[in-house]
């Protein structure tokens, strides 16, 4: 069930343009939007979130529009840049206790379960976490409002491999519990590892919108890897 809806957005700026990005997001399965750096994947996010106002087209969570209905859909989204903007030196738990007051979907026992999912001890502070923790700080808030859908810019950008096939584990598991999880990466393994579907962008537009292996289907020639098959594509040099 297509919990995401992106239709005809655009966004223009004096040097980048998006055109008219439509695809969806299901329920219970992982999307990984992938193009080069610069290619519109966090123009799209934040036109998604209506973090910077489109210029036209339009977004529909849960079926209905965001436009109208932003504050009640959005406590059902978790999004993260990968970045943690919380006081540096409080106690995760000190934290935790201001920010659930702003929800009324705070749910205790999902937060006691993504701690203990993500093995993290909120007795520190954000300055002690590692990068690859503090990710999962990030997606754990989200989470514990009872997110349906998360749209995660680069969550996996400048992580170790291991702290990067730990998160994807995490995407794993959260799959499972039926949450749509949606990430930008121009990071191709990390595709091949866990993304059930995929939306390509190159150079403000939509490519592809389709399940992995149909894009495989499509676009790979025999015996091509899927990073093979992008950098081919990039190149301009078409369809296998």
């Amino acid at each position: 069930m297509s919990v995401v809806e992106v239709r005809g957005l655009m966004k223009k700026y004096p040097s980048f343009e998006l055109k008219e990005a439509s695809f969806t997001v299901d329920a219970g399965r992982i999307t990984g939007f992938i193009g080069r750096n610069g290619a519109g994947k966090t123009t799209t996010i934040k036109s998604m979130l209506n973090l910077v106002h489109p210029d036209g087209g339009s977004v529909l969570y849960f079926g209905k529009p965001l436009l109208g209905n932003e504050t009640e859909i959005k406590k059902h989204i978790g999004y993260s840049t990968g970045v943690v903007n919380w006081y540096p030196r409080k106690k995760i738990r000190s934290i935790v206790d201001i920010v659930k007051r702003f929800y009324d979907t705070w749910d205790e026992e999902a937060y006691r379960k993504y701690t203990e999912l993500f093995q993290l001890d909120d007795a520190k502070t954000p300055l002690e976490l590692s990068e690859g923790m503090k990710v999962k700080f990030n997606l754990l808030m989200a989470l514990s409002h009872r997110a349906e859908v998360l749209i995660l810019d680069e969550p996996t950008s400048g992580l170790d491999p291991f702290s990067r096939n730990e998160l994807l584990d995490v995407f794993g598991e959260l799959k499972k519990d039926g949450v749509a999880v949606f990430f930008s990466t121009h990071i191709i393994s990390d595709i091949e590892k866990c993304a059930d579907d995929i939306v390509y962008i190159s150079r403000g537009r939509i490519a592809a919108a389709t399940s992995r292996e149909d894009f495989t289907a499509r676009f790979s020639a025999p015996g091509e890897t899927l990073e093979d098959t992008m950098l081919r594509m990039e190149r301009g040099e078409g369809h296998a």
